[in-house]
C-alpha cells in the first residue's frame, strides 16, 4: 500500500497530476476541488493516496489529507459507486458538505457529482448514515478541549451544537444549511440562545 506520495509537482492533466520521485512519474487521479488547492508545478508536494488495484490496472487516486482517503473508501465501499464515481463526489462536495449532505438526507445535494442519480445518492445515505457522526463533524478541527465533555450537570459543545440544529430545522431551515450556520458559529458560546442567534446571523 502506498499512503502517500512526496515528490515536485511536475504537470497536470484532466483528471490527475504527475509528480517527479526521484525521477519516477507518478500519475495520480484527484478530486478537481483538491488539484485547484495545489501550488504551481514546480514546487514540492505531499499527497495522500489510496492505490486501487484491478485486473487490468493499477491505480493511484490522491487527496490532501488522510480525512479525504478515508471518505473516498467509504464511498467506493457503496455498491455502485466506483473510485472515479467517489472522484466525481468529492470534486463536486468538501468533505464537510458530503458530511452534512448525508447525515440530514439531502440527496438532491450528491445528486451534483455527475453520474450520481437520486437512487444511487439514497443508496449512499442510507449506507453511510450510521458510519459518520455529527458531533464528529460539529467538532472537526476544533481543538481537543473543545471535543470534551462539560462538567456534571452542564452540556458538552456538542450538545449545545446538536440542540442548535435541531432548532433551526424547527424554524423551517434545511438539514444542510442549519448543520453549517451552526459550525460556522464556533464553538464558544455556552448557551443554545447564544449559539442560535449566533448561527442565524449566517443564515441571512
Amino acid at each position: 500500500m502506498i499512503s502517500f506520495i512526496r515528490g515536485e509537482l511536475v504537470g497536470f492533466e484532466r483528471d490527475k497530476v504527475i509528480v517527479d520521485v526521484q525521477g519516477v512519474g507518478y500519475g495520480i487521479f484527484m478530486p478537481e476541488r483538491s488539484m485547484g488547492m495545489l501550488p504551481r508545478t514546480g514546487n514540492d508536494v505531499k499527497i495522500h493516496t489510496y492505490l486501487n488495484v484491478k485486473e487490468d490496472a493499477m491505480q493511484l487516486f490522491g487527496f490532501l489529507t488522510r480525512e479525504e482517503v478515508t471518505l473516498f473508501k467509504m464511498l467506493i465501499g457503496v455498491s455502485g459507486i466506483g473510485p472515479k464515481g467517489a472522484l466525481g463526489i468529492l470534486s463536486a462536495l468538501s468533505a464537510d458538505d458530503l458530511r452534512f449532505a448525508v447525515l440530514s438526507g439531502d440527496a438532491k445535494a450528491i445528486c451534483a457529482a455527475p453520474g450520481i442519480g437520486k437512487k444511487t445518492a439514497e443508496k449512499l445515505i442510507i449506507e453511510l448514515k450510521d458510519k459518520l457522526d455529527l458531533e464528529d463533524i460539529l467538532n472537526h478541527n476544533q481543538p481537543d478541549s473543545a471535543k470534551l465533555p462539560g462538567k456534571a450537570g452542564e452540556n458538552s459543545i456538542s450538545e449545545i451544537q446538536s440542540e442548535a440544529v435541531q432548532a433551526l430545522i424547527a424554524l423551517g431551515y434545511g438539514s444542510t444549511e442549519s448543520m453549517k450556520a451552526v459550525k460556522k458559529a464556533g464553538d464558544e458560546y455556552s448557551s443554545v440562545e447564544q449559539l442560535l442567534k449566533a448561527s442565524l446571523k449566517n443564515l441571512f
